[in-house]
């Protein structure tokens, strides 16, 4: 198993590791909408949904994989509401339409809108 680390996407908040690279799958922490340079959230969903993804992606390439190779994401929303919008960026990174799970959950870190974590192959 090895962990992966990146200054690419945010660090951990917690007592966890950002990903976890272990027999040819890639297992991303969830990600939340911030900036890894600023530390900074960007307001409305779309915006979030464009910085949760793209910490996705830092998380999948540092681990040697990439969007074209996720399998399965789960997606966090503060509200069902965005779901629509959410969808809409969504589709732009996650073009292999990987299997979903995506439910509104009370409340997320940081008061963020959205999270997004993955598994992929490498």
């Amino acid at each position: 198993m090895n962990v992966i680390n990146t200054t690419n996407a945010p660090g951990a908040i917690g007592p966890y590791s950002q990903g976890y690279e272990a027999n040819g799958f890639v297992f991303s922490s969830g990600q939340i909408p911030v900036d890894p340079v600023t530390g900074s959230v960007p307001e409305g969903i779309k915006a979030q949904a464009e910085q949760s993804s793209k910490n996705v992606g830092a998380i999948l390439k540092a681990a040697g994989s990439s969007y074209e190779k996720v399998l399965k994401t789960t997606c966090f929303l503060a509200d069902m509401a965005d779901f629509a919008a959410f969808n809409e960026v969504y589709a732009k990174y996650f073009i292999s339409k990987p299997s979903r799970s995506c439910v509104a959950v009370k409340e997320l870190p940081k008061g963020v809108l959205c999270e997004i974590e993955a598994i992929a192959i490498k």
